[in-house]
């Protein structure tokens, strides 16, 4: 698995090592003391989830608070999405800086987000199915969301005219500058 530095310390992209031929494919999805060494840590996970949406679903963009927070290492399995990391770091040089990049089926990068950043998504495709690990479980009392459209941030989503498809949390979702950072 060869990690990809991303312009915002600690938010790193993994792109697998893939062994195919005209059977198929094999790779190693995860393994947890490459992941530890890539990270400079150990990382422990607790909780797999996965979401099947709609081409112009957006979901996010989410994060959980402290006790609770949650780092998350995404992937997209079926489809594409563009994919968004939003460093919620108050102490951090990139405080507010966001970072995208398109997961999907064909690419199998996965992207390492830690704790203390806010994560969202939308569907490029007819269909996408999205697996995240997260190192701490829900915790809907420490749930929080940005809006996803917060002219602050001026996420450049790749929407091409399409009006996203909301949940009603993240519709009235606050902006950057009411909400809660780490």
């Amino acid at each position: 698995m060869e990690k990809i530095a991303t312009p915002i310390a600690d938010l790193l992209l993994f792109e697998p090592r893939l062994f195919g031929d005209a059977r198929g494919f094999f790779m190693e999805s995860f393994n947890q003391r490459q992941f530890d060494a890539a990270v400079g840590r150990p990382v422990r996970f607790v909780q797999d989830n996965h979401s099947r949406s709609l081409r112009g679903v957006l979901r996010g963009l989410h994060y959980q608070l402290p006790p609770a927070a949650q780092g998350k290492l995404v992937r997209c399995v079926v489809g594409e999405v563009f994919d968004v990391a939003v460093d919620l770091r108050r102490c951090s040089a990139s405080f507010g800086r966001w970072y995208g990049v398109r997961l999907s089926a064909e690419n199998k990068r996965q992207l390492w987000l830690p704790e203390g950043f806010a994560h969202g998504f939308v569907v490029l495709s007819e269909v996408a199915e999205f697996l995240y690990k997260t190192t701490d479980y829900y915790a809907p009392e420490a749930e929080r969301a940005i809006r996803w459209d917060d002219p602050q941030l001026a996420i450049d989503w790749p929407l091409a005219g399409m009006e996203p498809l909301l949940s009603a949390k993240d519709a009235t979702a606050p902006a950057l500058a009411a909400a809660q950072p780490f």
